[in-house]
């Protein structure tokens, strides 16, 4: 007789991991199935976002920004620092150590609270069974009263560009150069390619993006969006918008990209190419063909907005369903199942779930944004406050960008935080919490704010939508 648990997780991502903790913590007897090993071929905990994505990538983002202050930002603050190298080497061996670190402590959260750790690839049966084909190809079969599919996502192929073991890689391979390429390709300008070609070109690669849309940035607040092409523009960042990837060639250790753009059939020749056109839900072999789990032609899973799907105890977390692929929303979605499992109400609100991107100047934001307002017909005012005017990040060398806060015209009620400059994901997710609340813009500029803080720009900004900013010249009413 197979063992019987309250609740499986497929998948130790920040959805299943965490999920699993909080049904634990609950009282539930818990598994979590996963198969994803390290660099020795060891189990991995923590999914793409500890192993191959958040975590590494932030690592190699904040090292080559150090590197970058010692090359070009020191000689400000009256620093000499001549012959600045880096050691690529030792930099990707502590993103390793970080990570390594990080997996090591999801799998003693698991000891601490009692989830079953289960080796292999998990498969849901009919019956709310799951089939776990282990290391060694053995299968054994489980009973679960509950089941969380949380099998995380894969980045996305594209045929024009096959990805090769060196030359040609997704963004698990480009967290993993050996060297600086000289010249180096980026397909897609989204969170990753940003991110990922901002490392490269701190370091010294001659960096060209590919952007098959014509608008830089679609889902950021336009001014914010506007404002960063700029920035990654003057950084070096070479961006071509419309260009649509149409072939490539490896030749002497060497990619040609071939590709379309305003100008017609163009090509330029990289050392390295990175594939960033997005994810999709990892679903390959996950549901038995009579199990009830629906889903549709993007393989995205269906689910309520409580993440139940078709099948009565069977649910599906994070990058499988609907919404935004962030790491933290698929975790709190994982909370809510376990909890709602426990007989609780948790419900999650979708209209705050924050966006950052961590390159520099760092780009974040929650709520609405301009365009969405203006087309759902909403009358908005705006409150600006560039860092230019802060005093802190005077201090700080980093004047560059802005906070921006939309608020309700007529209750004041503040809809939006955009952010692109120093600190932007912190000062987003203080607007996020005033939001929750049902902050006004007034409720925040009356707030007692530390000087000097960066945080100051939000009150600031806050100030600035009813005409009240005091560091910076107000808009005159129309």
């Amino acid at each position: 007789m197979s063992k019987k648990f309250d609740l499986i997780v497929i998948g130790a991502g920040p959805g299943g991991y965490v999920g699993a903790i909080r049904a634990a913590q609950l009282g539930m007897s818990v598994a979590c199935v996963e198969k994803y090993t390290d660099k020795d071929d060891k189990l991995a905990l923590g999914g793409t976002c500890l192993n191959v994505g958040c975590i590494p990538s932030k690592a190699l983002l904040d090292s080559s920004w150090k590197f970058h202050e010692a090359q070009e930002g020191f000689k400000i603050h009256g620093i000499e620092a001549k012959g600045v190298s880096i050691d690529v080497k030792a930099m990707i061996e502590r993103k390793d150590k970080i990570v390594k670190q990080l997996t090591g402590g999801v799998a003693a959260l698991f000891k601490a609270s009692g989830v079953t750790s289960i080796e292999g690839h998990g498969k849901l049966l009919a019956g709310k069974k799951v089939e776990v084909t282990g290391p060694d190809g053995e299968t054994e079969v489980y009973e679960a009263e509950n089941v969380m599919l949380a099998s995380g996502s894969r980045p996305i192929e594209i045929p024009p560009t096959p990805l090769t073991d060196d030359i040609i890689v997704d963004s698990t391979g480009a967290l993993d150069f050996t060297s600086v390429p000289k010249k180096l390709g980026v397909i897609g300008a989204g969170v990753i390619g940003l991110e990922l070609g901002s490392v490269w070109r701190r370091l010294g690669s001659e960096v060209v993006v590919f952007e098959a849309q014509e608008q830089f940035l679609g889902l950021a607040d336009e001014q914010i969006a506007k404002e960063a092409h700029k920035t990654f523009t003057k950084q070096g960042l070479q961006i071509r918008l419309g260009a649509r990837v149409t072939g490539s060639e490896i030749k002497r250790k060497q990619v040609t990209v071939f590709f379309t753009d305003a100008e017609g059939e163009q090509q330029l020749t990289f050392d390295k190419l990175i594939v960033a056109v997005g994810r999709r839900p990892y679903t390959e072999n996950l549901l038995a063909a009579d199990c009830g789990v629906d889903k549709d032609e993007r393989d995205i899973i269906f689910v309520d907005d409580y993440c139940a799907t078709s099948v009565p105890g069977v649910y599906a977390v994070g990058d499988m369903v609907r919404g935004a692929m962030l790491a933290h929303k698929a975790s709190e979605e994982g909370v809510m199942v376990a909890e709602r499992i426990a007989g609780q109400k948790t419900a999650m609100n979708y209209d705050l779930v924050p966006s950052v991107i961590y390159t520099h100047p760092e780009i974040a934001w929650v709520g609405k944004n301009e365009q969405q307002l203006k087309s759902e017909g909403v009358e908005y005012k705006v409150g600006v406050f560039p860092f230019a005017a802060s005093g802190r990040a005077m201090a700080a060398n980093d004047t560059g960008g802005m906070v921006k806060m939309l608020a309700d015209a007529k209750t004041d009620r503040v809809l939006g935080v955009h952010v692109i400059g120093p600190a932007a994901a912190e000062l987003v997710q203080q607007g996020a919490i005033g939001m929750e609340f049902g902050t006004s813009a007034e409720d925040l500029g009356m707030m007692v704010y530390s000087h000097p803080t960066m945080s100051e720009a939000l009150k600031e900004a806050a100030l600035a939508v009813n005409g009240h900013a005091i560091h910076v010249a107000n808009r005159k009413k129309r």
